[in-house]
Parts: C-alpha cells; structure tokens; sequence
C-alpha cells in the first residue's frame, strides 16, 4: 500500500517541515522514488531471506572477519552515499536537515543505521581527528571514492548504557599509535566498518565516565592484517540489514582523538548525532506504516463501506497522523539546535546543551510515537496486519527498536534532568518557547503552552532527586508535548497553514492535558489524514 509512492513527494508535513527550518525545500524526490520502489523491495527481501553473513576465515585460513550482505544492499548502500548524497550535505555547505530528512526518508532502521554509523565516524574524525586520520572523513561522507563505512562501538556488556563501566584499555605503542585491548558487545557494522569510533580508558585514567578517551580504530593494521575480530553476529528481531556482533581487541591500533581527558564529552557529542537519527528514523517507520494503513483504509470493505469511512477508523488515523507530526515538528527542531552548535567543543555553550536537552525529549518522544503508530497500524489491517507477509508487520517490529537503541528511554530522562538541573538548560528553551509563541497563530494556546512548561520546570525545582528521577518520563513528555504545540503554532504562522494550528490544537488537548482525542471537525480531519 505504500510501495510504488514517492515518499517524497506524498508526504507534505515533512515537506512543510522543511521549508519552516530551512526556508526552502531541498531536492529529496529522487530519493523519494528510490525508497518508495526499489529500497522498499530490497529491504523487504533483506529481511525476509538474505541476512548477513559472517565469514570468519579465508580459503587460505587466515582470520576474514568480513560480512557478506546481499549484494543489492551493498549497492544500495553506495548509491544512497554516492548517487543521492545522503551523508554530505554537512560538509558541502548543505544543511544537517537535509541528512536527517533523508534518514526519515529511508525508514528501514538497518539500513539508516550503516548510514548514521557512518556519518557519526566521519563527523568525529573530521572534528576531532589529527592528520592520520582526519582523511577518512571524506570517503565516509561520501565525497570521494572509493567508498568507506563507519561504525561506533561504545557499549560493553557489563555497562551497556552505562559507559563509565567500559573496561576496555589502553596503552601508548610507537608513533602516536595506541594499543586497544578489550571487547564490545553491541558493535553494529562489525564486518562492514573501514575504521570505528571505540571507547577505551587510558592507562592510569580515573574510573568512571571521565575516564574514557575516544579513539579511531581503522579495520587493518599499518602493516597489512586484521586489526580486531568479529567474535559472532547478533541473531535480531529486526534491524536485519545492519551486522550487530560481538568485536574483540587484541593490541588493537587506533589513534586517539582529541584530548584522552575529553573523551566522554566527544562520546555524547556524537551520540547526538545518532539520537538524532533515531528521532528521524522512527518519524520515518511511523510515516510508512501510516501509508500502509491509510490506503488500506481506503481499499478495504467492512460493514457495507470502506473502513476509513467509520468514525474509529478516522479517530485512529488521526490519532497517528498527529503523533507524526509533532515528532516531526521535535526532531527538527532538535536538528536546527544541533546546526547552531557543531562549532562548539568542550566546555559548550548554553545553545548545545539547549539542543542536547531537546535531544532527549525528541529521541524519546518519537520513539513512542513509531511505537503507537505502528501498532495502530497494524491493527487497522486486522488479522493480515500479524501476517509477516505484509509490510505493517515489520515497520511495527522495526519500531521496536526505537526505544533502546542509543541509550533507552530511562537513560533519555535521566540525562534530561541533568541537562535540566547541572547545565541549566531549561533557561534558553523556555526563552525560545516564549519567542516562538509571541509570534504564533493561536498566541493565547502557545502562550497557555509555554505556561506548562514553566510550571514543569518549577515542578521539578520543588521534587526530591528521587521524587524528579521517579517521574522523569512525565516530565519529559510534558516538555516534549508542550514545545510541539508552540513549534506547530509558530509554524502555522510562518507557512500561512492552518492545519499546523490544528494539530497543536490536538497535541495541546489530548496529549499535553491528557484528555480525549480531540475531534476539530469533519472537514479539518479529513485534511489531515489526507497528508496532502
């Protein structure tokens, strides 16, 4: 029901979005016609019955260590870096928008994920890289061949998310090369990686998070030879097209990057680039089980009508359609933040940890929301949606994956209340609520918006340290739903569009006070379910 469409080009909120961040609209049709058909297909197929495979030794017995993925994936990753330019639009003037609309657009969370390990890579070297390594950065942004991948390797399995845990050492060799010995648990892109961001902690570096360093671990050695090995590959419930393995580090070369006493800082620095990633991919599998299920609606009979023609069915619709938009209206937001500050470096100013805070509530809030939309969607289907055979099975699946992946949803609130309370951060995003409502469409409803997000703050200001940890999710969604509803009005404003007004109107009622889905009449739902 969604194959065959240009996602492009049917999706005007994203669309909209856009112009309101960017004051144009970037050429992404192409793109749109590329996933609707041919990236649909392979992705299906991928998932269905041509995993990646891990090839442990060569014909002369020596360690491979290479992943074979279905060839027309390889392709597609290469035409997606070279061809529409997925991963450069940062670095050739362009805008981050752009990068993160084309991960929405690809949807399928493996394959955006080899893209954002790849574009996470590129923007740690190109940053914080010395002359061994910085070259990389332009073959993993896809601006010369031939090509290369990337891959971010942080969590180990006796910390996970907790990073300060990370046991992994090392130690000074010859030539500014250092010596990595530990092991990853979690390492997307294990087998496909031409070089990776690792975690290490220094010899003599206190425990703890401070602790770390980063480094770049490239796939060979100077000399020729593996430089680490892929111990298995992880057997997933979704996100099939990217390798997930287990990576071991025996003396592993690597180069440090930045100062080894900064590490962690550069570390969630470039998380936010995948947080980010997560909010836009997940806004994407949301938009493609919505495909899914509104023109099923339209085709499918039931009780003498086509079923969008019941009122629960149109509830539903607009219940996902609403989600969508206000994730969109978050995750953008969050990218125009990132833009503004990826000049900074440690110590940052009070705009990056503005947009590190709006990092957090954008990756969780939207990563509900894929969650609800596809389920949703797939129960509009019926009993077919259960069927694997059929797409909405598997964007519901992929969703799942949205809440845990790059730190969980409690790791997304936690950080929320320390981005809150150590770095002030709550000051310039209520600053920036109140300007955005003073010129809104509805300046009452923004401003009224803009209240509750006051009284959150000072609601938080008054809890215990467990009481704010208790309810930090509540907090969060109350930020989140709060600043979507004066971002959508401002953007109704701006665009001339009334329909903006009417779903903050929705996100304002229903999601921020907490009450019924709020009908705004038979004419204006139409329109927005309609998409165009």
């Amino acid at each position: 029901m969604a194959y065959g469409l240009n996602h492009y080009l049917v999706d005007k909120p994203l669309r909209d979005t856009l112009k309101y961040f960017m004051s144009r609209e970037p050429e992404l049709a192409g793109l749109g016609e590329f996933v609707g058909r041919e990236l649909y297909e392979l992705a299906y197929r991928v998932d269905r019955m041509s995993w990646p495979v891990h090839v442990m030794w060569s014909v002369r017995g020596e360690r491979s260590d290479t992943v074979l993925l279905d060839p027309s994936l390889r392709q597609a990753v290469d035409r997606l870096l070279y061809e529409f330019g997925v991963n450069k639009p940062p670095y050739i003037g362009g805008s981050w928008h752009e990068h993160f609309a084309s991960i929405n657009l690809v949807g399928d969370p493996g394959v955006a994920c080899i893209l954002t390990i790849t574009m996470q890579t590129a923007y740690a070297l190109w940053k914080y890289g010395g002359d061994s390594v910085r070259g990389y950065y332009r073959r993993l942004a896809g601006l010369e061949r031939p090509p290369m991948l990337g891959a971010t390797w942080f969590t180990e399995i006796q910390g996970g998310s907790d990073l300060g845990a990370n046991a992994t050492i090392a130690r000074r060799g010859g030539d500014g090369v250092w010596l990595l010995t530990g092991y990853k648990y979690f390492a997307s892109g294990a087998g496909l990686a031409d070089i990776a961001l690792v975690t290490a902690r220094t010899e003599g570096a206190p425990a703890g998070a401070k602790g770390l360093s980063l480094f770049a671990v490239p796939r060979l050695r100077r000399g020729g030879g593996l430089n680490f090995s892929v111990r298995r590959l992880k057997d997933k419930s979704g996100t099939i097209a990217v390798p997930t393995g287990e990576v071991e580090l025996q003396d592993s070369e690597a180069y440090l990057l930045g100062e080894a006493e900064k590490g962690i800082y550069y570390t969630l620095e470039d998380l936010m680039i995948s947080r980010i990633a997560n909010s836009a991919g997940a806004v994407g599998v949301a938009r493609k089980a919505y495909l899914e299920a509104y023109n099923y609606a339209n085709h499918r009979r039931a009780f003498g009508k086509r079923i969008i023609e019941h009122p629960l069915v149109r509830r539903d619709l607009l219940e996902m359609e609403v989600l969508i938009e206000e994730s969109l209206a978050l995750t953008h937001k969050t990218v125009d933040l990132f833009e503004r500050s990826t000049g900074d470096r440690p110590p940052y100013s009070a705009t990056y940890h503005y947009a590190r805070l709006m990092t957090h509530i954008a990756k969780n809030m939207t990563a509900q929301a894929a969650a609800r939309v596809t389920m949703l969607a797939m129960e509009l289907f019926g009993g077919i949606g259960f069927l694997r055979e059929y797409a909405v099975e598997r964007w519901h699946r992929e969703a799942l994956i949205t809440p845990i992946w790059e730190g969980t949803s409690n790791i997304q609130a936690l950080d929320m209340l320390e981005a809150i309370w150590k770095k002030g951060a709550y000051k310039p995003l209520l600053e920036d609520l109140r300007a955005l409502a003073s010129e809104a469409y509805d300046k009452e409803l923004a401003s009224r918006a803009v209240a509750t997000a006051e009284e959150t703050i000072k609601r938080l200001a008054s809890m215990s340290p467990s009481q704010a940890e208790f309810n930090a999710k509540y907090i969060l969604e109350d930020l989140g739903h709060a600043s979507s509803t004066v971002i959508l009005e401002n953007m109704a404003a701006v665009l001339g569009e009334e329909r903006y007004h009417t779903v903050a109107e929705i996100v304002y009622k229903s999601l921020l006070q907490r009450k019924p889905v709020y009908n705004p009449g038979e004419e204006r739902l139409g329109e927005i379910i309609a998409l165009q």
